[in-house]
């Protein structure tokens, strides 16, 4: 099967698509708009990319989830569970982690099936 490559940046790439899966790579928020306001911006993104590369919200097959500080676990799943359809969700992990840059709170990591 032939593995397609996008948004190369000689490190990584934004995604990658391979028989049927979508594997995106995580997506941050460079803004300091707070848990939830990033959490946001990051789902947007999520949303975006899936719809370029075949698939949706609704295919998403687990996502893992890093935030900076569980103190704000529950902020972030206010947003999280608005934007989750009843019926379709994804296996999940979070996880606290240190991020590359001081201003990001959360990261996501998504993998998906194509529609």
């Amino acid at each position: 099967m032939e593995i397609k490559r996008f948004e190369g940046t000689g490190r990584m790439s934004r995604a990658v698509v391979h028989n049927n899966t979508v594997y995106l790579c995580g997506q941050t928020c460079g803004d300091e708009v707070g848990i939830q306001g990033q959490t946001k911006v990051v789902l947007e993104k999520i949303d975006n990319l899936l719809n370029q590369y075949g698939s949706d919200k609704q295919h998403i097959l687990s996502v893992t989830i890093y935030i900076r500080d569980m103190k704000d676990f529950a902020a972030m799943n206010e947003i999280w569970d608005a934007w989750v359809e009843d019926g379709h969700e994804p296996a999940r992990a979070c996880v606290e982690a240190r991020m590359a840059r001081d201003t990001l709170l959360v990261e996501m990591s998504v993998t998906a099936a194509t529609k």
